[in-house]
């Protein structure tokens, strides 16, 4: 009986044991399973995106301009005399046929009375010859009159007409030089100011320029361009200072001021030189602009933007999306699976921070903008907002 008891105990104390280690192991393992290190996951690039865009795009070209008047009339004494009165007042408006000047006018008065008076008389001896004439024609065919009396009254008539007609021409050019003393102005503008005193002896022995009147609530702009902009203008069937009814623009210019505003207005170009300057590689270009506050004075430089082309439906990317090299110009797009594809394209003009991308795009697509130093094709990426630098989910 003893022996079996010892015999149980033993087997008791064995399986004691065995559940005590039992445990130690679970314990372990439990132990080792919360404390392993978690196994790594590799880290997707963040990059963040923009989509590609279809828009009209207008590309202009910048140059320098000068601002001249549209009429630039000088004003001139057409006859020799002493000015006697001016009828203006400096830099104001003056309207077309406006007297401003009056020259001493007794002279041309004097020649003009004179004139008139020979005119008369030489109308008297024409009319004296004409009856003479009158009455040795009937005489003549009378055989009361020889020939040579007819041939001396015919003579005596036509020499009469010519004088009448010669006086008349001298009366019209007395009472020219005499509509000369009063000088008008040839159009509406502002006017200079004198060149002139008062008293002072002008015309064809004196000082001919009186003043100028400038034609300013239209001014002209004058710029160059090169040869260049020009061939790239007619690659797109677009001639300068042609209008083109077809077209749903016209080149047009706007100006920046000196103090760096905008003018309001827009000039359209309305003429373009037909041949280039050899030594400057430059052609001139003219485009007439609205000056209706005279803010435009003519001799003025500035700035001319001007619209030279407008790409309808031009796929366009933001420029820092793309990565110029040797071999071209390459933009990563993004698959909908959130890989990248390295695509090569083809780059047309720079607009503002995009450019135009003339061909390898689609619209609708993803490009990478930001993030790309550490792509390659294929790359899995997240995508940022461009925010916080937070991926989306």
């Amino acid at each position: 009986m003893r022996l079996s008891s010892l015999t149980k105990e033993v087997q008791q104390n064995k399986k004691r044991t065995f559940l005590a280690l039992l445990c130690a192991v679970l314990l372990l393992g439990a132990y080792w399973w919360l404390t392993r290190p978690a196994k790594s996951v590799p880290e997707l690039p963040t990059v963040i995106v923009a989509p590609v865009r279809k828009d009209n795009v207008e590309i202009y070209g910048e140059y320098v301009g000068r601002i001249r008047a549209q009429q630039f009339v000088e004003v001139r004494a057409r006859v020799e005399g002493y000015l006697e009165n001016m009828l203006f007042a400096e830099g104001t408006y003056v309207n077309k046929n406006q007297v401003l000047f009056v020259i001493n006018q007794d002279q041309y008065r004097a020649r003009a009375d004179k004139a008139r008076a020979q005119l008369k008389k030489d109308e008297a001896q024409a009319l004296k010859a004409d009856r003479d004439l009158k009455r040795i024609r009937p005489l003549f065919e009378q055989n009361a009159a020889s020939q040579l009396d007819l041939d001396n009254a015919e003579a005596a008539y036509e020499t009469a007409e010519a004088s009448v007609a010669m006086s008349e021409a001298d009366l019209a050019q007395a009472e020219l030089e005499l509509g000369y003393t009063i000088v008008r102005s040839p159009l509406s503008g502002h006017i200079s100011e004198r060149n002139v005193d008062l008293g002072t002896l002008v015309g064809p022995g004196g000082k001919s320029l009186l003043a100028t009147v400038v034609k300013s609530d239209t001014v002209l702009v004058d710029f160059s361009m090169t040869a260049l902009d020009y061939l790239k203008s007619k690659e797109r069937n677009i001639n300068l200072g042609q209008q083109d009814s077809t077209r749903s623009w016209q080149p047009n210019i706007t100006i920046t001021l000196a103090d760096n505003t905008v003018y309001p207005y827009k000039g359209l170009v309305d003429f373009a030189e037909p041949q280039v300057d050899p030594q400057t590689g430059t052609f001139s270009v003219r485009a007439e602009m609205p000056n209706p506050k005279q803010v435009l004075l003519p001799g003025q430089f500035t700035k001319v933007k001007l619209l030279l082309d407008v790409r309808e439906g031009a796929v366009t990317v933001p420029m820092k999306a793309v990565i110029i090299e040797k071999g071209g110009a390459y933009i990563y797009v993004v698959r909908k699976d959130d890989t990248v594809e390295k695509r090569f394209i083809e780059l047309g003009p720079e607009v503002d921070n995009n450019v135009v991308v003339e061909r390898g795009l689609a619209a609708n697509e993803s490009v990478v903008t930001e993030g790309y130093h550490k792509l390659r094709p294929g790359t899995k990426v997240a995508i940022s907002d461009g925010q916080e630098g937070d991926p989306k989910p």
